[in-house]
């Protein structure tokens, strides 16, 4: 359920950000919402830009038979939506995997802010296409990559790959999420890991995985 917030702690909230997103966000509504709620649907209409001002979300897409692929995560001080300012529909879904507060801002608030601070249609269009890069890049992965090379790539993508003497740890992080990212199931994401746990490649725990060197090309 989305909540409204009172004037004083918008003030609050968008003190901290960027300047010129801060000024966007004022222009908005202040919305807060649980965790695992979807804020934006693929396919549907959208006329609306969201500003994260706590917290973080999911953006992900999915197809007829409930298969999920995540496009990425975004965090406190970013903002989403702006794919569907065109009027077009919204271009994938977005979802809270914890309780975050958003500005939703309007088009043509949007489209105001543009008018009086023309730099930041410059930071609108870097933004947009620094997304298109990302989703081409996902995209061709999907396409080149079978499904142990893209699990390695979205490991090592994190923090890079590890080394003998320097293993990498990453936390906060699931097979179903890697699983969602690469297009796969997740028993077959665990069925890899286990493999390579076995091989001493990895180390596995709760929400945790240790990288201890560098991933094998093939598997």
């Amino acid at each position: 359920m989305n909540v409204s917030r009172n004037a004083a702690d918008q003030e609050r909230l968008i003190s901290n950000l960027e300047p010129s997103i801060g000024r966007l966000a004022a222009r908005g509504i202040l919305r807060s919402y649980r965790k695992n709620t979807i804020i934006l649907n693929e396919g549907e209409p959208g006329d609306s830009l969201f500003v994260l001002l706590q917290g973080q979300v999911k953006v992900y897409a999915t197809d007829e038979n409930g298969r999920e692929i995540t496009f990425g995560f975004i965090v406190a001080g970013d903002y989403f939506g702006e794919m569907s300012l065109d009027g077009g529909p919204r271009s994938a879904s977005v979802m809270s995997i914890e309780p975050v507060l958003c500005a939703l801002v309007p088009r043509q608030a949007v489209q105001q802010h543009l008018d009086d601070e023309p730099g930041f249609a410059i930071k609108l269009v870097t933004q947009v296409i620094r997304r298109a890069r990302n989703a081409t890049e996902t995209a061709r992965q999907m396409a080149l990559l079978d499904v142990y090379g893209r699990v390695i790539h979205t490991l090592e993508s994190q923090q890079g790959p590890a080394g003998l003497q320097s293993p990498v740890e990453l936390t906060q992080i699931t097979h179903q999420q890697i699983a969602s990212r690469v297009g796969a199931s997740r028993e077959m994401v665990s069925r890899l890991l286990k493999d390579l746990e076995k091989g001493g490649y990895v180390e596995l725990g709760v929400k945790r995985i240790t990288l201890k060197k560098k991933l094998p090309a093939r598997w």
